[in-house]
């Protein structure tokens, strides 16, 4: 079972599960059914990861990022704190990327770094266009809500083809934001606020969110592959990093909308 989610392919893909093969175990419907139906309640222990686990793992990190930000927020920080975070996150998320190893208390950090970096950055674009914030809020939980419904109701199926396109447009993607970012250093609005800021802020929005289907495919093969329960803090780290994505992408679209009325 080969994962292609950058964050959650080191779980899938290292110490063996990678050759998992659902084949060698279908004639054997007792191993079929421990298998596909190990038990979701938390006081029914097996040791492997259940969507319980993850669920858990993700409101704990959702909550460490929260109150950090709030916290940031209150305070108002400034640039310096945004910086800090920013830097901070993306040297953690490299870390918890790469890493062989769970590492619970680095993925909180990530968490508090990110908490940091959101509250900062909120409360600028806050200042700027008031009420933006709840509005990237309330419209990136439903971009969450709606992917899990279409992945839930089948209605979207993450397929190699599917997997393709994704990566295919994240690499134009990144080309396309390191332009914007090379035009803004050089004094050019147009790659922020224009045209072109437009497109990649629409269409980063829009990959993170199909992003969000890789991240709900992988959670779900990884319990049905039995890995261990520590793993379902690296799944609760990838999901937190693609709506991290998406929220800011959110926010950067709906400054840009608001700039141009």
């Amino acid at each position: 079972m080969r994962s292609s989610n950058p964050v959650l392919g080191r779980a899938f893909n290292q110490r063996g599960y990678a050759a998992f093969d659902p084949s060698t175990i279908n004639s054997d419907p007792a191993a079929l059914e421990n298998l596909y139906n190990t038990p979701a309640a938390s006081s029914m222990r097996t040791g492997r990861m259940t969507i319980d686990d993850v669920v858990a793992r993700t409101g704990i990190l959702f909550a460490v990022l929260v109150a950090v930000g709030a916290a940031a927020w209150t305070l108002n920080l400034g640039a310096t704190a945004m910086m800090v975070g920013l830097f901070g996150g993306l040297a953690l998320a490299m870390v918890n990327i790469f890493s062989k190893t769970v590492k619970p208390a680095l993925a909180m950090a990530y968490a508090a770094f990110e908490g940091l970096a959101l509250g900062t950055i909120s409360h600028i674009y806050n200042d700027a266009y008031q009420g933006i914030v709840s509005q990237a809020v309330i419209v990136t939980i439903c971009a969450f809500t709606g992917m899990l419904f279409a992945y839930k109701s089948g209605r979207i199926r993450v397929t190699p083809k599917f997997t393709k396109v994704l990566m295919t447009a994240m690499l134009g993607y990144l080309v396309l934001a390191l332009v914007g970012f090379i035009g803004s250093m050089f004094g050019s609005s147009i790659y922020s606020t224009g045209g072109f800021g437009l497109l990649i802020a629409a269409g980063g929005m829009v990959l993170a969110s199909f992003f969000l289907i890789l991240d709900f495919d992988q959670i779900q093969k990884g319990v049905a592959a039995g890995l261990p329960e520590a793993e379902s803090w690296r799944a609760a780290f990838g999901l937190m990093v693609t709506i991290v994505w998406l929220y800011m992408e959110v926010l950067r679209l709906l400054s840009i909308l608001r700039g141009n009325d």
